[in-house]
């Protein structure tokens, strides 16, 4: 055990080498940068990041190509009259100075201690943007994973012992319906029924932005964890709609290819209950498959969350943090952002390994290649 843990461990380091190997390479070939962006707003012609949803005409359009247009002509005609000294102290501020090699490596060196450096527009340290920003996504993640287990999971079962029944039918309906529906849509309905929209009799039972009030810090224990429930309740409902199709039909269908098999039978033979034969047999080999997809759904709920729902309700978590540092080429979020989650997801999926020996003791992890 302690040996296979220790080579999955060392296998991280490559993997992380070639993802941020690719990442910087892409970054590299794509148009734009920081400079060319600084320049853009220098001639009045930057567009921020958010207002690229009001979408793809007029002036929007105009405006997009006059970007695009200033900052490929910010490389080959001295940035359309800024002084080339400026420039040049431009690229040696973002490091542009030196080659593409030497950046990366300097990236690595500072990443294997952890430094993630400076925004390159917020000239606040990544460490901090990214603690600033992480509790909005982990209460969205957190409860949006939870939340869909909890319910998915026992549901699943339920539908795989009444498989072809009409519980299984009208379930697999309304599940198939909510998964259709868009999270950002929902939203929108959730804050037109009970956050004061179209619908003013009702009232608005619900906060319509942030995860707490203004008032939060003078409330007591009990009040601040009801203001903070209430102001969560609309985003993770939004969120948690869609998110039980997979997870269901992923336990239904393990579940019912589990009690095909012949030990079932057998047990059933000896005069075991369906529930002793449920729990006591099938569950932990069922569970395994399932198991198997939570490290995925983990990262995408924790971190990924959803950028419309962020915009929507005014939660400034991690989704806008990350959209905005793409779009805004800020390259050292961008990097940190996708190191750190990566590292979790490798370290996820080694924890996933070991739950698996948990459940089923007969898995032999020294047995196995890394």
């Amino acid at each position: 055990m302690a040996a296979y843990i220790l080579r999955r461990l060392l296998l991280m380091i490559p993997t992380l080498f070639g993802i941020m190997l690719i990442t910087f390479s892409v970054a590299q070939l794509a148009p734009g940068g920081p400079v060319e962006r600084i320049v853009a707003q220098l001639q009045g012609q930057d567009m921020g990041a958010t207002s690229r949803f009001g979408g793809g005409g007029g002036e929007g359009a105009s405006a997009a190509a006059a970007q695009a247009s200033a900052m490929e002509s910010a490389k080959y005609r001295g940035a359309q009259g800024l002084d080339p000294k400026f420039i040049e102290e431009l690229n040696k501020q973002f490091g542009y100075d030196k080659p593409a090699y030497e950046r990366f490596w300097i990236m690595l060196r500072d990443y294997a201690r952890f430094d993630f450096g400076k925004s390159y527009f917020r000239d606040t340290p990544v460490v901090r943007l990214i603690a600033e920003k992480l509790p909005v996504s982990m209460s969205l993640g957190l409860w949006m994973t939870m939340i869909s287990y909890l319910v998915s999971i026992p549901l699943g079962i339920s539908k795989a012992v009444r498989d072809g029944t009409r519980f299984d039918t009208w379930t697999s309906t309304i599940i198939i319906i909510g998964y259709a529906i868009p999270s950002f849509l929902f939203a929108l309905l959730l804050i037109i029924l009970f956050a004061g929209g179209s619908f003013p009799h009702i009232g608005q039972l619900f906060p319509l932005r942030g995860l707490t009030s203004e008032n939060f810090d003078q409330l007591s224990t009990f009040g601040k964890v009801k203001d903070y429930l209430w102001h969560i309740t609309l985003p993770v409902t939004a969120m948690v709609l869609g998110s039980f199709a997979t997870s269901t039909f992923l336990t239904k269908n393990s579940f019912l290819d589990e009690i095909k098999k012949q030990y079932v039978q057998t047990a059933r033979m000896k005069g075991l209950t369906d529930r002793q034969v449920l729990y006591g047999h099938v569950f932990r080999n069922a569970m395994l498959i399932v198991i198997a997809g939570f490290p995925g759904a983990f990262i995408h709920a924790f971190f990924t969350g959803s950028l419309l729902i962020e915009t929507i309700f005014s939660l400034d978590g991690m989704g806008l943090l990350s959209f905005e540092s793409i779009v805004n080429r800020d390259y050292p979020v961008v990097f940190a952002n996708l190191f750190i989650f990566s590292l979790l997801g490798l370290v996820l999926n080694l924890l996933t390994d070991l739950t698996y020996m948990w459940i089923d003791p007969r898995i032999d992890f020294e047995a196995r290649e890394a």
